[in-house]
């Protein structure tokens, strides 16, 4: 089974209609659609924006449905002057530029975790290389693969996304993958994460480009979904 998780309902929504067989449990406020694609198991959630979010609906999906892997999908702003709106960025990696405790000596980004501190958490290799594959079994789509930045802040302005570029070497940022990324990493489940450019590195305002182009850039990040799970 695969686990599918996205912040808004622009999202998730054409995942779930692409569903048969499909029920509903509701967890923690969220629905849990659990049904199939082209025969193949999968349950997808909204989760809602942010990271606590994000890692509620990582631990539910994992406690109650125990998927083989969990994929984040959704759109994301450009760090990167080579990132451009309607590309897709596949994680190889992905760090929370928020967590900050440097004052007392650690790396900017750090998590603290049982086994050890950690800052880039590695996405599952065959997990990229599916997603690679979907994106060019799909065609005409332009992807990239790197470094995925994640904080509880919507990120405008070259400035702020150029710090993110040259202090992690993030390509993307967004605001759930991290903290999803750390909830598998715990329970050791495979996991992969898909942002389609909806906001970049330009001189038009930010905010105004995520409402022209977030619709378009999340149908980019379903197809890919749906030819992930139907080649699974």
């Amino acid at each position: 089974m695969i686990g599918i998780i996205g912040a808004m309902e622009i999202e998730v929504s054409g995942i779930i209609a692409e569903m048969t067989d499909r029920t509903t449990d509701w967890i923690s406020g969220n629905a849990y659609t659990k049904g199939k694609i082209s025969g193949k198991e999968c349950v997808v959630v909204k989760c809602g924006i942010g990271k606590v979010n994000a890692a509620v609906a990582a631990q539910t999906l994992i406690l109650k449905y125990r998927p083989d892997m969990i994929i984040n999908t959704g759109v994301g702003g450009s760090t990167s002057l080579n990132t451009h709106i309607g590309y897709v960025v596949i994680a190889e990696n992905v760090i929370q530029h928020d967590m900050d405790t440097t004052a007392i000596g650690d790396k900017r980004g750090t998590v603290f975790l049982p086994e050890g501190n950690i800052d880039y958490i590695p996405c599952d290799k065959e997990v990229v290389t599916r997603i690679k594959q979907s994106c060019e079994n799909i065609g005409e789509m332009h992807y990239v693969i790197g470094t995925v930045a994640t904080g509880d802040q919507f990120i405008t302005g070259n400035v702020r996304r150029s710090a993110l570029n040259e202090d992690f070497n993030a390509i993307a940022c967004e605001m759930e993958g991290g903290s999803i990324g750390q909830v598998c990493y715990l329970n050791k489940v495979p996991f992969g994460i898909i942002r389609a450019i909806s906001d970049s590195m330009s001189e038009e305002d930010d905010a105004v480009e995520y409402s022209v182009f977030s619709r378009s850039a999340a149908k980019k990040s379903i197809k890919i979904i749906i030819d992930f799970v139907k080649n699974s």
